[in-house]
């Protein structure tokens, strides 16, 4: 799922509208709109995110996914993965295996078990 896919779920899942959930958070009817069609990325501020996820009641893992999220709709690496210095150690590696064009979810899986747990079980 993407970031814009995961907004208009929430306002849906939350039962507003799309004015109505904008007004809420303090942003243009127009811009909100062009968040959920993935015209604009996520802003970069944690604290708007932050604010949206308590208004989404995001807590634990669906929060996490939530910055993730919006992180990559910037083209970002999302910061707690940017900060964990063995994921980032790996990350050459992952780019160099992506780029093999037999790459298959039980390959991406070996590779990431191999690089993060030296082993290939989990």
């Amino acid at each position: 799922m993407k970031f814009n896919e995961l907004l208009k779920s929430l306002r849906i899942s939350l039962g507003t509208t799309l004015r109505q959930c904008a007004a809420d958070l303090g942003v243009d009817a127009s811009n909100w709109s062009k968040l959920e069609r993935g015209v604009n990325p996520a802003p970069k501020d944690p604290t708007v995110l932050k604010t949206w996820a308590n208004y989404f009641r995001l807590e634990g893992k669906e929060e996490v996914d939530f910055f993730s999220l919006a992180a990559l709709s910037r083209r970002e690496i999302p910061n707690d993965i940017v900060t964990d210095e063995r994921i980032m150690g790996a990350l050459p590696a992952f780019f160099r295996s992506l780029r093999d064009s037999d790459m298959s979810d039980e390959k991406l899986m070996s590779f990431w078990r191999r690089e993060l747990f030296g082993n290939n079980t989990v």
